[in-house]
C-alpha cells in the first residue's frame, strides 16, 4: 500500500507541472512530424537549447530520438511532413537524453530499431560504464531471452566505440541512454515563466519480484537535467470501454484468443459469443507493427472458427449493411477510391520533391484530394 501511495503521489507531483510550456507527450509529436491533421500545426520549440529529454526507452522513444537528431539532408529525402522538416532544420538539438527506470537490460526496445539509431551518422552515443554492470538477476534475465541479451550487446558495443574516439566536433551529435532514474517532477525556467528547464530525477536501484522479474525502486537521491524540451514516451494503456469486462491492472479485455471472456470460475472461462478483442486493448501496448499483424490473425482466425461451429452467426448483410449502418448514424466517410485518389496525390507530389510522397496534412486537403 505505502509503494502504491508513493506512486500516487509521484504521479501526482508530476502532473501538476505539465501545464509548462516544452512539455509533449511522444505521440504528438509522432503525430506532428507524421503529418496527421490534428497536429500539423503544433509547434514543439526546438531552438531554446541544445537539449531535449525523452522520458523512456521503447520504440517510439527511440523514433523521436533518431528523429531529433538525424541529419535534415536525410530527412528530406524521406516522407516526413514538410512542416516538421522545416522547424527540425532551424533546431539547435544536439544533445537528447533517454530517461530509463531501470537497466539496459530492460530497456523495453527491439534490435531493429536500436541498430538504425546507432547507425546514425556523425552520432555519439553515451552510456555510464556504471550503468553496464550487470548483476546475477540480470544475468538471469539475459540466459532467458535472447531479445534482451542482444540489446545489451549492441549499447555495450555502441559504448565501447564512443569512448574509443577523440573528444566530439562541436558539430557532433550525442545521444545518452540515462538508466536507473525515474522522473519526479518537471523543472519552470526562472528567465522563462510557464516554460520547461528541467526535469528532476530520482536515482533507483532493481529488485526481484519473483519470476525473474525486477522493478525500480527509488532511492531517495534525486538530481537535475538541464533541457528546454520534454517528451513523454513512458508508454500507453487502454481504457474500460461501457459494457465489457475490463482488467484495470494490464489494461487489457480479458479474453482467449481474441474471445472476450465474460466471467471466469477456476480455470475454466466463459466467453461471450460474438464479442472480440484485437490490438492493445487485447494484450496491452507492446510489439511493433508484426505484431499486430500477428494479433490480428489471431482474433480473425478466432472468429473464423466459431462461424464454422455455429458459435457465431455470420451477417447476411455484407458491406452494403455497413453502408447503410454508417448511413443511419451520419457518419462521414472516405471510400477506398477516394484513399487511392489521395494516395496517387500524395505520390505525385512526392515525385516532384525526390520523396516518396509528400502528405497532405489538412483534412481540406485530404478530402479534397478524395473528391477528385
Amino acid at each position: 500500500m505505502w509503494l502504491y501511495l508513493r506512486m500516487v503521489l509521484k504521479v501526482t507531483k508530476i502532473l501538476a507541472f505539465q501545464s509548462l510550456s516544452g512539455i509533449y507527450s511522444a505521440r504528438e509529436f509522432v503525430w506532428w512530424y507524421n503529418g496527421h491533421p490534428d497536429y500539423s500545426s503544433l509547434k514543439p520549440d526546438l531552438k531554446s537549447s541544445d537539449t531535449a529529454v525523452i522520458l523512456g526507452q521503447g520504440n517510439v522513444a527511440l523514433d523521436v530520438a533518431r528523429i531529433l537528431l538525424r541529419p535534415t539532408t536525410e530527412l528530406a529525402s524521406t516522407d516526413i511532413a514538410r512542416h516538421a522538416l522545416s522547424v527540425l532544420e532551424e533546431s539547435s538539438i544536439r544533445k537528447v537524453y533517454l530517461i530509463g527506470r531501470r537497466g539496459p537490460v530492460q530497456a523495453a526496445l527491439t534490435a531493429k530499431e536500436l541498430r538504425e539509431v546507432l547507425g546514425i551518422k556523425n552520432l555519439r552515443i553515451r552510456i555510464k560504464e556504471t550503468d553496464l554492470s550487470l548483476t546475477p538477476a540480470d544475468e538471469e534475465e539475459m540466459k532467458n531471452s535472447r531479445a534482451r541479451k542482444r540489446i545489451y550487446e549492441l549499447l555495450s558495443k555502441a559504448a565501447a566505440a564512443a569512448a574509443g574516439t577523440s573528444e566530439a566536433d562541436p558539430d557532433q551529435r550525442e545521444l545518452h541512454f540515462v538508466f536507473f532514474r525515474q522522473p519526479d517532477r518537471f523543472l519552470e525556467s526562472d528567465e522563462r515563466k510557464g516554460h520547461v528547464s528541467g526535469v528532476n530525477l530520482e536515482k533507483t536501484i532493481l529488485e526481484s519480484v519473483g519470476s525473474g522479474k525486477q522493478i525500480a525502486v527509488g532511492t531517495g537521491e534525486f538530481e537535475d537535467l538541464n533541457c528546454s524540451m520534454v517528451l513523454k514516451a513512458i508508454g500507453y494503456k487502454s481504457v474500460p470501454i461501457n459494457g465489457l469486462p475490463f482488467d484495470h491492472k494490464k489494461g487489457v479485455v480479458p479474453n482467449v484468443r481474441g474471445r472476450v471472456v465474460s466471467q471466469t470460475s477456476g480455470d475454466i472461462s466463459q466467453t461471450e459469443p460474438g464479442l472480440y478483442v484485437c490490438g492493445w486493448l487485447k494484450r496491452g501496448p507492446v510489439g511493433i507493427i508484426a505484431t499486430n499483424l500477428y494479433c490480428a490473425e489471431e482474433t480473425v482466425g478466432s472468429i473464423s472458427e466459431d462461424i464454422e461451429e455455429g458459435v457465431c452467426k455470420s451477417s447476411k448483410a455484407g458491406s452494403k449493411g455497413l453502408m447503410e449502418l454508417l448511413e443511419k448514424r451520419k457518419v462521414k466517410k472516405v471510400e477506398f477510391s477516394g484513399w487511392e485518389k489521395i494516395d496517387a496525390k500524395e505520390k505525385q507530389m512526392g515525385i516532384e520533391k525526390n520523396k516518396p510522397r509528400e502528405k497532405l496534412v489538412t483534412w481540406e486537403d485530404l478530402l479534397a484530394a478524395a473528391a477528385n
